[in-house]
């Protein structure tokens, strides 16, 4: 194997951060131009969110929704007022750089790189990614979709069955690239769920690619 691919959101860091600021921050902003009650405003916003719906580019980017709701374009400032939200898991820093030393480690999400860069910067994790790939961003696919794989394999010169992916969407990180010929696993923290492909953490995931890496 000589890609080690991972998901960022519910896999390297809590979804606390993203959380928060779709569901607090956007409305709390959106309540104090608007002078609004906060719960008022959130009905509001979460209806235009889910109007929107998650299939399409838009429901992703920042930009759009301060530009919907007329917030101005200090969008930065918002994510930068959440920054201490965002966290790693306990076990990530470890993992990370143990595994950056046997391969080359790649990060792929559906995440806007506004995200991205700051979660990066903030938990101080991006040097052990030599490279970060965005399916909204860079390729404007929503979802991590077959050619989404397709793409970052063609761009690392690599073939599927080179590579290993890590993520905690059942759906788009794992079955969708294993069909392509991706070594899989399906990241359950919860514990509901075993099997030769299922771990709960990175350092589970850590033990069973031990084999792969040989």
């Amino acid at each position: 194997m000589k890609i080690l691919s991972f998901d960022l959101d519910g896999t390297i860091i809590t979804k606390k951060f993203v959380d928060t600021v779709w569901l607090e921050g956007l409305p709390k902003l959106y309540a104090e131009k608007n002078r609004l009650p906060l719960g008022m405003a959130k009905e509001y916003i979460f209806s235009e969110y889910e109007k929107i719906g998650d299939g399409r580019i838009e429901w992703y980017d920042i930009k759009y929704w301060f530009k919907k709701f007329n917030l101005g374009d200090n969008w930065q400032g918002l994510l930068e007022s959440y920054k201490d939200k965002i966290e790693l898991y306990p076990e990530v820093k470890r993992v990370l750089r143990s595994l950056s030393r046997e391969r080359k480690l790649v990060l792929s999400s559906n995440a806007k790189r506004e995200f991205i860069e700051i979660e990066l910067r903030e938990s101080k994790i991006g040097r052990y990614f030599s490279q970060v790939f965005s399916s909204t961003s860079d390729f404007g696919i929503v979802k991590k979709t077959g050619e989404f794989y397709r793409r970052i394999c063609d761009i690392l010169r690599v073939e599927p069955s080179e590579m290993i992916h890590i993520g905690d969407h059942r759906e788009f990180d794992y079955l969708i690239p294993r069909k392509m010929g991706v070594t899989c696993f399906y990241l359950d923290r919860e514990g509901k769920e075993e099997g030769e492909f299922v771990v709960k953490d990175l350092k589970d995931f850590q033990k069973k690619i031990s084999r792969f890496l040989e």
